[in-house]
């Protein structure tokens, strides 16, 4: 059984109306607050309250900051990217928990970088980077492990019109990084005669991030359904994220709807070493790419060569593309769109004699972290294809 949460954005979709609707549909508050005191930062307090928006009763996640500990609120300080990188990589969190957060503050990143036309690592994220907000992304990630979600699938997302007041002064309703986000994923949208700001960009990239697609309710046996409160309540309207969590007896056929966008990134070179053919793949996917391979192929006037490829996300092609032509310095570069349906799977650690060993388990299938089973069996004295052996059957489900 695969655990399911399809997320009604009807209404918009921000961080805490994520994190509210995650706890009112049973995720483990206790565990929520736990892994945001992970973090290890104080002048906080977090409440899970009781509210009503358009006669639904739902669950308010009300983050308070202590301004004298976090002026941020007053003076609209300026977080970078590597900043929250930093914190997330020193703190206490679950490595899945860590993982997800991650992951939502990267594609966030791309995209304010390409709104800026600046590079990832030098986005200084505003309103986004305020702790309210690095706690709403973290305690989503908490409350889907909470959950035990495997899968998420998102509806449309509503987004108003006209403009919107923010550290940059006034912008466009959707802002320029939602529109963005939005495009990366391709997700479809619901336009609402409000001036309210109903997508922000901490709850889309949520959506960028860790929706596996967008569109219809999947076929699910319905177990939970949870209303995450807005903190406004405009009349005629119920503003509320909705989720409903359920399991799916057996995955969806390939073909039974579309696979998530990618682009696929090639070079040709002909004056470049094996060396650095490796060191370019192993760039491309610190870098993020979903794979990377090299092809051996033959080039005009029967010289011998090599194509050099790399998968990734729509969002994070121009990071991609400049690693590419950074390592091979190859003079030009062809992209084409395609679908990729990536399986299920769940990233655990398993222990071989004391050493710990990361491992993916997919439907049928052990997969384990090469570099870690070279480590233990070095330790060890053992051979790899015996360390990787008994990493595989203490990762197996079977077990």
């Amino acid at each position: 059984m695969t655990r399911v949460a399809y997320i009604q954005c009807a209404a918009g979709v921000a961080g805490d109306m994520l994190l509210g609707a995650l706890v009112d549909a049973g995720a483990d508050r206790d565990e929520v607050a736990a892994a945001i005191a992970g973090l290890g930062v104080d002048g906080y307090a977090l409440t899970f309250e009781r509210a009503q928006r358009g006669g639904i009763a739902a669950t308010w996640a009300n983050v308070v900051l202590d301004e004298h500990d976090h002026p941020e609120h007053r003076h609209h300080a300026h977080r970078p990217a590597r900043v929250i990188r930093e914190l997330l990589a020193a703190s206490d969190l679950a490595e899945p928990v860590r993982r997800a957060a991650q992951s939502v503050f990267d594609v966030l990143a791309d995209a304010e970088a390409a709104v800026h036309g600046i590079n990832a690592d030098d986005v200084e994220f505003h309103e986004v980077g305020a702790l309210d907000s690095i706690i709403d992304v973290v305690g989503v990630a908490a409350a889907l492990h909470s959950l035990g979600i495997e899968r998420i699938v998102a509806g449309p997302v509503a987004c108003g019109r006209g403009v919107i007041t923010s550290a940059h002064g006034d912008l466009p309703n959707p802002p320029p990084a939602v529109v963005r986000l939005l495009a990366s994923r391709l997700m479809p949208t619901i336009g609402v005669d409000t001036g309210m700001e109903l997508a922000t960009p901490t709850g889309v990239a949520v959506l960028a991030a860790l929706a596996e697609s967008f569109g219809a309710m999947p076929a699910m046996s319905v177990r939970a359904v949870g209303y995450g409160a807005g903190t406004a309540d405009p009349p005629g309207r119920p503003n509320v994220v909705q989720v409903v969590i359920g399991e799916s007896a057996a995955a969806d056929p390939l073909i039974a709807s579309p696979g998530r966008p990618a682009v696929q990134l090639d070079v040709n070179v002909d004056d470049i070493t094996g060396e650095v053919l490796a060191h370019t793949i192993a760039t491309l996917m610190a870098a993020g790419a979903f794979d990377a391979w090299v092809t051996p192929i033959v080039m005009k006037k029967g010289r011998p060569a090599h194509m050099v490829s790399a998968l990734c996300d729509p969002a994070v092609v121009d990071r991609i593309g400049g690693v590419l032509i950074a390592e091979t310095g190859s003079l030009g570069i062809r992209a084409h769109q395609l679908e990729r349906w990536p399986q299920t799977r769940t990233d655990s650690i398993v222990t071989v004699e004391g050493h710990p060993i990361a491992v993916k388990v997919a439907s049928g299938r052990v997969k384990v972290e090469h570099d870690d089973a070279v480590a233990a069996a070095t330790a060890l004295g053992r051979p790899l294809r015996d360390v990787i052996a008994e990493a595989e059957r203490l990762g197996s489900p079977k077990r």
